[in-house]
């Protein structure tokens, strides 16, 4: 199937699900790692909250982006580029959590004393993504994304998105850590359905007309490797919570593996909940926050930039046009805004798990990922399944994350294919870039007295900006490889081009795909000056 055909209605909907769920993983993930920069670690009822906004506004994005965007079958969802400039402003003296937040017994989640805690913080995040989100709109709208792309290669995308993962090993470790056995239970599994049983098919009962009920083989190990994972090892996990083989102490080493940790969540969350704009306050806004978000969304948009071309290539539509590419840049603006009026604590970028997911079930059909739209739509109003993730035990959540921030970081050095490692200023430029984005955030988060400048806003921004990796490293190496002398062969910028440019241009096909829906410029609103916006083709 490609972009515009229309498989059949109950294809659409398990596909749908599936790609859902392909995202899944990510989408958890970020609320639970922000809940504990949020002072949230011990209200779980406040996180499944978080999960449910994450996924109604996953959802509105995903339509917005295929219906009025870039057009192609992507999904929009939270990013991990937003998240690192957001640890690092939530890390400022003003926003660490007070003690008293820390301690499970201290914590009484109704009182407004903790809730004005939380709140404030989540607030603040919101301000400053969507003041940096109207930048991304701008952006895109204006065509500058076009010029933007021609100072931007393999050798600042690389050091960028590695970047974005490797700071997070921490909260990685940490997750992890509290019981390496089913952490590495959780990885053992993930890595046996993706790597070792992709191949194998499991014959699975479906119907067709002409041959009735049948025996068909489906890749399902290559489907939904980190989705069996999980499920497996929180299966075991309440298998070895109810034969009390994990320890009941809470001082005990592993009692964190059970599952009853977490087990009142279920019961508390009701089973209806709307998530509508400002439900935790009007956002407020500071310099600092904006500027460390604003790299978060640059980098996005490159890593977005990419993912249309993947996207366009694996779902058998022309590469996505000028034109195409500024309005999908912009529809992603819009919706960063409408994440940070939701209140998710985060943004929305094109998710690369999905382009992966098309590549392996080689249906690239848009009404699929309109189902799965309306699949997150759906989970965000229903406020049991916000709460059951929020209940996975923490080790599963860390056995994951060890697989999936180790896999952004291979994302981010993949980008090096295209330039030519054997030249030594190639090797110079990244190695630096990356390094350099480890140690300089590391020496400023702990040495933030020296950084002092006596303007408090100022001194903000300075430490916000330090302390983000992604920001230090792609910064020096856009820095580098703009003015370091190199062939435009020798940087990348060559084949890193001709890996975007399709076959043939076929205007018929591209207008097919990249046209706004509903006849809008085709028939409707069809005025002579539309040729002139960057967003028009």
């Amino acid at each position: 199937y490609t972009v515009t055909d229309v498989p059949p209605w109950y294809l659409c909907i398990l596909l749908g699900i599936q790609h859902f769920l392909t995202a899944m993983g990510g989408l958890v993930a970020i609320p639970l790692i922000l809940s504990k920069e949020l002072c949230l670690q011990h209200d779980l009822l406040t996180q499944s909250h978080l999960i449910s906004t994450i996924f109604f506004v996953s959802g509105i994005c995903t339509l917005l982006q295929v219906l009025f965007g870039v057009r192609l079958p992507i999904i929009q969802g939270g990013t991990f580029a937003f998240l690192t400039p957001t640890l690092a402003m939530l890390s400022l003296p003003k926003w660490k959590c007070p003690a008293w937040t820390q301690n499970a017994t201290l914590v009484n989640a109704s009182s407004p004393e903790f809730i004005e805690v939380w709140q404030t913080r989540m607030r603040e995040v919101q301000g400053a993504i969507i003041v940096a989100s109207c930048f991304q709109t701008f952006v895109g709208f204006s065509g500058l994304i076009g010029f933007l792309m021609r100072f931007i290669g393999p050798l600042t995308i690389a050091p960028t998105i590695t970047l974005v993962a490797l700071p997070l090993f921490d909260s990685a470790g940490d997750e992890a850590g509290q019981h390496w056995g089913i952490a590495f239970m959780t990885i053992s599994f993930i890595v046996l359905f993706s790597q070792y049983l992709k191949d194998v098919p499991v014959p699975l009962p479906s119907y067709q007309r002409g041959k009735k009920c049948h025996l068909s083989p489906v890749y399902l190990f290559q489907i939904f490797p980190v989705l069996l994972g999980l499920s497996l090892s929180w299966l075991l996990c309440y298998v070895l919570t109810v034969t009390d083989v994990l320890p009941a102490d809470p001082t005990a080493y592993g009692h964190l593996a059970r599952t009853d940790t977490r087990g009142d969540v279920l019961s508390q969350a009701p089973w209806f909940r709307l998530p509508y704009p400002g439900q935790w306050g009007v956002p407020t806004v500071s310099l600092a926050g904006i500027f460390g978000i604003l790299a978060g969304v640059i980098s996005s948009m490159l890593e977005s930039v990419g993912d249309y071309y993947a996207c366009a290539r694996l779902s058998g539509a022309p590469p996505p046009p000028k034109h195409a590419i500024s309005r999908g840049i912009g529809v992603e603006g819009i919706g960063c805004l409408l994440a940070g009026a939701w209140g998710t604590g985060n943004g929305t970028t094109s998710y690369s798990e999905n382009v992966g997911a098309l590549g392996i079930t080689k249906v690239g059909s848009r009404m699929v990922i309109i189902a799965g739209a309306c699949a997150m739509l759906l989970s965000g109003i229903f406020g049991k399944v916000g709460a059951m993730l929020a209940s996975i035990p923490t080790p599963v959540i860390g056995g994951m994350f060890l697989v999936m921030f180790g896999v952004i970081t291979a994302v981010g050095i993949s980008n090096l294919q295209y330039t030519d490692m054997n030249s030594s200023r190639n090797i110079f430029i990244f190695g630096f870039s990356v390094f350099a984005g480890l140690t300089v955030p590391n020496w400023a988060s702990k040495n933030s007295t020296l950084l002092e400048t006596g303007i408090i806003q100022l001194d903000q921004v300075i430490q916000v900006l330090l302390t983000t990796g992604m920001f230090v490293g792609g910064l020096l190496g856009f820095i580098l490889d703009n003015t370091i002398p190199g062939t435009q062969e020798e940087r990348g910028l060559l084949a890193w081009k001709n890996s975007h440019k399709g076959e043939a241009d076929d205007s018929q096909l591209i207008s097919e795909v990249y046209d706004l829906p509903f006849g809008i410029g085709t028939k409707y609103c069809t005025v002579s000056w539309f040729r002139y916006l960057p967003t028009c083709p």
